[in-house]
């Protein structure tokens, strides 16, 4: 998860991830401030509900639903001992492959990942984003084989369960949106899953140009994209 922008406080609300790994995997606790009482109180992973880009600080109508009413003030992480490499993600599998180490480290681990975060992504303090726009959308067993059927270079992840998960990124890419914009708004030249703002970007411009992608996306693989950034 190196790299990420933002805060730990936040990082529980998203349960953030990347590259095979998310928040909840190493993930205790937490203590939260309650708005609307002012009492303290901690939540435990389960409490949490945490889902794909997903928790109860997300739903106000969800049993025990905490958004708009909860401050996050302190999270509290378990790391095994012994450490050990996540390398599901082929980007990550690449990079082990191209440096002949079969035991990466978690120093090396953390440069890889930079490494290949930095030639992807745009740096935010440059180019105005939002990050991944939108969720990788999980799919049947089913729904995936049939999709390979019709794209069968299509980038996907089997899951346990039996789904898969596949790239929005590619889905977005294959309809032909990198690079092109409306207005001020764009996709990445190099990710087509991050909208960027290529200068005075209005709210309108962004959701015009999500929307459409949305549309591209259904329109050919029968799939809705859904969001990742909380729009408000």
């Amino acid at each position: 998860m190196a790299l990420i922008p933002g805060t730990v406080g936040a990082s529980p609300v998203q349960n953030v991830g990347a590259y095979g790994v998310e928040l909840q995997d190493r993930f205790e606790s937490l203590d939260a401030v309650d708005l609307q009482t002012g009492q303290l109180f901690t939540l435990n992973a389960a409490q949490c509900g945490f889902g794909y880009r997903d928790s109860v600080f997300k739903h106000a109508s969800k049993p025990l639903g905490l958004a708009g009413r909860a401050l996050i003030t302190a999270v509290r992480f378990a790391l095994p001992k012994p450490w050990r490499a996540v390398l599901g993600y082929a980007d990550l599998e690449k990079k082990r492959v191209q440096s002949g180490v079969k035991d990466p480290s978690a120093q090396q681990i953390f440069d890889w990942v930079c490494d290949i975060r930095r030639a992807k992504l745009p740096d935010p303090a440059l180019i105005g984003n939002a990050g991944s726009f939108f969720k990788n959308p999980t799919v049947s067993a089913e729904q995936c084989q049939d999709i390979i059927g019709r794209e069968p270079k299509i980038v996907h992840y089997l899951l346990a369960d039996g789904s898969a998960k596949l790239a929005a990124g590619w889905l977005i890419d294959a309809c032909g949106w990198r690079g092109k914009s409306v207005g001020n708004a764009g996709v990445y030249e190099k990710q087509a899953l991050v909208l960027v703002n290529r200068g005075g970007a209005t709210g309108g411009e962004v959701m015009t140009l999500a929307r459409a992608i949305q549309t591209s996306v259904y329109e050919r693989f029968g799939i809705m994209l859904e969001p990742e950034p909380v729009v408000v």
